[in-house]
């Protein structure tokens, strides 16, 4: 992949999304593409990480490894979502590519040099941070006190929100996703297991609250009514 600063389709949405042509112009020089095939790790916790990345296409998760070999996935990065942490020359998480990824890259120290120097950069990595503590905060409460549908309801939901890529109307209707996780890696994902997952989404289907086209496509006919099957009382906020 090679593409334009101007053509990339995570634009608006990306640390880029506040530059003016001359500062895209400077990330121009300093980027380059990766890509991962699914089930690639694309950085061990600990180990040196060269670049700082966007996320372009795919799926990949942040996960942590127990000194006994268990796993917990702690987060998902999906496009748009930024990858390493300036001023930290390691991972602090294993990265794993879920589906292929393409990873925008720029060359460490040349983007935290122009990270000091750019005013529209820091401000819009301060906002992501932001929304990934947030994001952070969201999930610690859906994986510990939340049943089984109202964790599949959540993602969805959140899945939904990510798409739409910004304020989304709880009221809204004939909402269609792509799923960008298997159900395995939704049971994964949710601490629950593979049969669990499908026996929910299909009670959601044959009560009319999704519909589905595939394993993959979805469309939400209400969104608020599967708002009210997440057990959030302030789920809507999120969309208005």
């Amino acid at each position: 992949m090679d593409a334009q600063c101007s053509e990339c389709p995570i634009r608006y949405r990306a640390v880029c999304a506040k530059c003016d042509s001359e500062e895209l112009e400077q990330l121009e020089e300093i980027k380059f593409y990766r890509t991962y095939e699914a089930g690639q790790t694309i950085a061990w916790a600990g180990d040196e990480l060269t670049f700082l990345a966007s996320v372009v296409s795919g799926v990949a998760t942040l996960g942590q490894t127990l000194e006994d070999g268990r796993t917990q996935m702690l987060g998902l990065l999906l496009p748009s979502d930024f990858v390493g942490r300036p001023g930290r020359a390691s991972s602090a998480y294993d990265v794993v590519a879920v589906s292929n990824v393409t990873l925008c890259c720029f060359r460490r120290k040349p983007f935290e040099t122009m990270l000091m120097q750019t005013p529209a950069i820091g401000e819009r990595l301060l906002e992501m941070t932001m929304d990934e503590l947030d994001a952070a905060r969201e999930w610690m409460m859906i994986l510990g006190r939340k049943t089984a549908r109202e964790k599949i309801a959540s993602l969805l939901s959140i899945f939904a929100r990510r798409e739409s890529a910004g304020p989304f109307p709880a009221r809204a209707t004939g909402v269609k996703i792509t799923l960008p996780l298997t159900r395995e890696a939704m049971a994964d994902y949710l601490g629950l297991t593979l049969e669990t997952v499908s026996r929910q989404i299909s009670a959601l289907k044959r009560e009319g609250i999704i519909h589905l086209e595939g394993k993959r496509n979805v469309t939400i006919p209400d969104m608020a009514r599967l708002l009210q099957e997440t057990g959030d009382d302030g789920a809507q906020g999120h969309f208005a």
